[in-house]
């Protein structure tokens, strides 16, 4: 006889709301001032939870959305500014980031997100790595690593090149230029795009079919398909590691007080490489 495991506690995972749907849809919600920001609680929740999630026998698809109109602005300066300080604060949001992507990549149930409005920095990570991405044609999808004085490390590496090509990923990585959501789905960055309106409707409707599949079927099929992700693991790495070694660095210091002020930075001339 099969031993059932006890029932997840979500309750660990205080900064993000989490709601049950119909039919096994766990309802993944990032509520947070600043237009969802990632503050230090959430990022280390969002890091965690998906292992939790693969745990919970009574969840067949999740659902991830942003409450209000956005889907999250990315970290928040008290995240930012933490990442800055000591080396042990910044280890340890480094592994925090890394587990973020590598937990959502290993967990084998599918993974729909709702993006509406801003998806930026943290809260973009899920927002791509979802199986299914629905963006509605107003979302402003913005990669801001280098325009903060950082390199884009986080997801960047491991899935732009593979959805976008490598022109299109250079360019926006680069350049922190933002998309549309229409833009991204013509470039196949987003698996679709609706009217912002349709949006939460849309992946509702399709995070509930998955949820109504045949589950070995599709976990299978995930599970499959992401090893084109996980090749891509010392890329990924790679990239996390300059993108930490950054955070030590004065170009990120001048890069947030820009943001802070709302200006352009006036990043050092003296960088070597």
């Amino acid at each position: 006889m099969p031993v059932r495991q006890p029932p997840v506690d979500y309750d660990e995972f205080p900064s993000l709301r989490i709601e049950s749907g119909e039919d096994g849809v766990l309802v993944v919600i990032l509520d947070a001032p600043g237009l969802n920001s990632v503050g230090p609680q959430m990022h280390r929740d969002l890091a965690d939870i998906w292992p939790a999630i693969d745990r919970d026998p009574d969840v067949r698809a999740v659902l991830v959305r942003g409450e209000g109109r956005a889907f999250s602005s990315g970290g928040s300066f008290d995240l930012i500014e933490e990442t800055m300080g000591d080396f042990p604060d910044r280890m340890r949001i480094m592994r925090e980031a890394r587990d973020l992507v590598l937990n959502l990549i290993n967990l084998d149930k599918p993974v729909v997100s709702a993006i509406q409005g801003p998806a930026v920095g943290a809260g973009l990570v899920v927002a791509l790595l979802a199986d299914v991405s629905v963006a509605g044609r107003g979302a402003k999808i913005i990669d801001g690593h280098t325009k903060l004085g950082v390199a884009a490390g986080d997801h960047a590496a491991i899935c732009w090149p593979l959805l976008v090509g490598m022109a299109k990923a250079k360019y926006y990585l680069l350049t922190c230029e933002p998309l549309s959501g229409a833009e991204a789905e013509r470039i196949g960055l987003v698996s679709t795009c609706v009217d912002d309106d349709q949006v939460l409707a849309t992946a509702t409707r399709i995070a509930t079919d998955l949820a109504r599949g045949a589950q070995s079927a599709i976990r299978f099929t995930k599970h499959s398909l992401n090893h084109w992700y996980r090749m891509f693991a010392p890329a990924f790495e790679t990239a996390l590691g300059l993108e930490f070694l950054g955070f030590s660095g004065p170009d990120v210091a001048e890069g947030l007080a820009a943001h802070r002020e709302k200006r352009p930075a006036r990043f050092s001339a003296d960088t070597r490489w």
